[in-house]
């Protein structure tokens, strides 16, 4: 045997090893090419199984495909939003009613007492001005 095919036949080997490696990898991680149990119950509760995780992987991937019902979905999300900035904006309108109102009271409390100093003001000018008279 050549050294050239040694190499050859080393290389082959290594590469029917990591080949070897690879695969029970994957059946290591999908459990595909493990023996079957025999037990017929156990079997049939593997299959059951199988069949959920089939039905939950089939409704999201219709859930994903309707896109009607995202569109849906998104017209809520943004109807809630909007909702949400109305009432905040209710809200805010009446703490600003309620400041405005507060302020009208508070200046019509002021102009009475103003109001009645100048009558009185006026009156005590009339007074004195009748008494002049005569």
């Amino acid at each position: 045997m050549t050294p050239r095919d040694r190499e050859a036949k080393q290389q082959e080997k290594a590469a029917q090893q990591a080949g070897d490696e690879a695969a029970q990898a994957i059946k290591d991680e999908t459990a595909i090419g493990d023996k079957p149990p025999s037990d017929p119950q156990q079997l049939r509760e593997e299959i059951e199984e199988t069949r959920e995780e089939l039905g939950d992987t089939v409704e999201a991937l219709a859930q994903k495909a309707d896109a009607k019902a995202q569109v849906q979905e998104k017209v809520d999300e943004r109807k809630a939003q909007v909702e949400e900035k109305v009432a905040e904006g209710k809200q805010q309108l009446h703490e600003a009613q309620q400041q405005v109102k507060a302020k009208v009271e508070e200046t019509a409390q002021r102009q009475v007492p103003l109001g009645a100093a100048v009558a009185a003001f006026v009156g005590a000018l009339l007074l004195l001005w009748l008494l002049r008279r005569r």
